[in-house]
């Protein structure tokens, strides 16, 4: 009698399984683990393309040389584009820090430091605009500075992000941030308005109902 069939009731020199199985679900679970990390994106791409596209055509809207079809009170528009800017931002610390959520070590470090750097930076860019104001930067410059400045904020963390997850829409979508944010200046105030709304609000919306198709399909 074979003495592990008499112990185990198995044949322990039987294959475990085709290989070729087991890599193709091996494949299957990180593809999983994957399409978790990136759901949370999605959201968040979604919350800034609305941020940007109301928030700045609002602010295009509020001024006189802007929309030629109707206005806003600028005593709205801009408060409305502050607390969309501030949603959108508070929204990717939360999401970032909640990405790697129960995963330890490197990983868990990497998403805390990614949604952390939403508000620090936004913080920082922001006291540098009032501290130019308060030096005497004028209006013009400020409808200037402040949203390339903040477009330039969420390239370069995107980029990071890219970086940290090989995640290829957080690279493009950088590039495209990087690229709207030098560029939406030369078309003066508030013409960089309607660019930053178009361009960069369709670009965060765009990449947002790409990325929920493929989810769908992976599903």
């Amino acid at each position: 009698m074979d003495i592990n069939k008499a112990h185990s009731g198995t044949d322990l020199d039987e294959p475990m399984g085709d290989p070729r199985e087991m890599l193709a679900l091996l494949e299957e679970q990180q593809r999983r683990v994957a399409d978790a990390q990136i759901a949370p994106v999605v959201w968040l791409y979604f919350i800034w393309g609305v941020a940007w596209f109301v928030g700045f055509l609002a602010l295009w809207s509020g001024d006189e040389n802007g929309n030629p079809w109707f206005t806003i009170p600028a005593a709205v528009a801009t408060p409305l584009f502050i607390v969309l800017l501030v949603i959108s931002i508070v929204s990717s610390a939360v999401i970032g820090l909640r990405i790697n959520r129960g995963v330890r070590g490197v990983s868990s470090f990497s998403g805390a430091v990614y949604g952390l750097s939403w508000s620090v930076c936004g913080t920082a860019f922001g006291l540098l605009g009032t501290a130019l104001i308060s030096h005497g930067m004028s209006t013009d410059l400020a409808n200037l500075y402040f949203p390339s400045g903040f477009a330039l904020m969420c390239g370069t963390i995107y980029l990071g992000g890219a970086a940290l997850w090989k995640d290829k829409s957080q690279l493009l979508l950088g590039l495209v941030m990087l690229v709207v944010g030098a560029a939406a200046p030369f078309a003066g105030s508030p013409g960089n308005d309607l660019v930053f709304a178009l361009a960069g609000g369709g670009a965060f919306l765009v990449t947002a109902a790409v990325m929920a198709v493929r989810l769908r399909r992976n599903r």
